[in-house]
């Protein structure tokens, strides 16, 4: 049976992955900091598509936690045939007055433990030619956003990364997508203190639809996935998308 790794798995988008992956009959790792929300989950998955679950409750936000999990996955014998780096959190707020302790925490789980267990990982696909890894980015790694200025920054981060990656595996049989989906109703707007907010109330996709278009897309081995047409016109507006690709390409030649 193959084993699916996901991150922020306890609610969202990472949640309705983990029922996609299950139903496709891979064991789960579950990994968040609410063991009660992914026992649950667990419990769900075992009954309903009879299906192996490990639970793990680990802080992603702090320094070595994606090395550490790595390696506690290791001792336990399992291999990871699909990676998804689903957890993050952003903030709304002007930087200037915005909390130093929790945009670094916000920049060590986005950026830093992403990094840490996609380079684990990827090093075991490579030798054995197959797997997948998802980066959930987001639409905002397209532009700078005022009062999401560290977010914005960490999920673009997240999309070069992952976009410099899927180049350099051109040649493998390994899959890596930067899933990029806008406003999804996951709990992230109450983290983010968006209770209320316009781009909440009437923009935002079901965390099931973004979880669907972003599988398909890591299945097709897609370069990055912008789930929703409205989010991809206006992520071509700010950036130009259909040239991404080009621009890696070019950019692989200076180097």
């Amino acid at each position: 049976m193959k084993t699916a790794l996901i991150t922020g798995a306890s609610s969202g988008i990472g949640k309705e992955l983990a029922y996609l992956l299950a139903k496709e009959k891979y064991h789960l790792i579950l990994v968040a900091r609410r063991d009660d929300l992914l026992n649950s989950l667990a419990k769900e998955c075992e009954e309903k598509f009879e299906v192996d679950s490990t639970v793990i409750k680990h802080d992603l936000s702090k320094q070595d936690s994606g090395v550490e999990l790595y390696n506690t996955i290791k001792e336990m014998g399992i291999t990871v045939d699909v990676l998804i780096n689903n957890a993050g959190f952003g903030d709304n707020c002007e930087f200037a007055t915005s909390s130093l302790e929790k945009n670094q925490r916000m920049m060590h789980l986005n950026m830093l433990s992403l990094t840490e267990l996609t380079h684990k990982y990827v090093n075991e696909m490579i030798v054995r030619n197959s797997g997948m890894i998802m980066n959930v980015a987001s639409t905002a790694a397209f532009q700078a956003m005022p009062k999401f200025s560290v977010y914005a920054a960490t999920k673009a981060y997240v999309l070069h990364l992952t976009e410099a990656i899927h180049f350099e595996l051109k040649n493998t049989s390994v899959h890596i997508t930067a899933l990029c989906p806008g406003a999804t109703k996951t709990g992230f707007e109450q983290a983010a203190e968006m209770i209320g907010s316009k781009l909440f109330e009437k923009n935002a996709m079901t965390a099931k639809q973004v979880a669907d278009y972003g599988l398909n897309a890591l299945k097709k081995n897609k370069m990055y996935a912008i789930p929703g047409f409205k989010n991809r016109v206006l992520t071509f507006m700010a950036d130009g998308t259909p040239i991404r690709r080009l621009k890696v390409w070019v950019s692989s030649k200076l180097t």
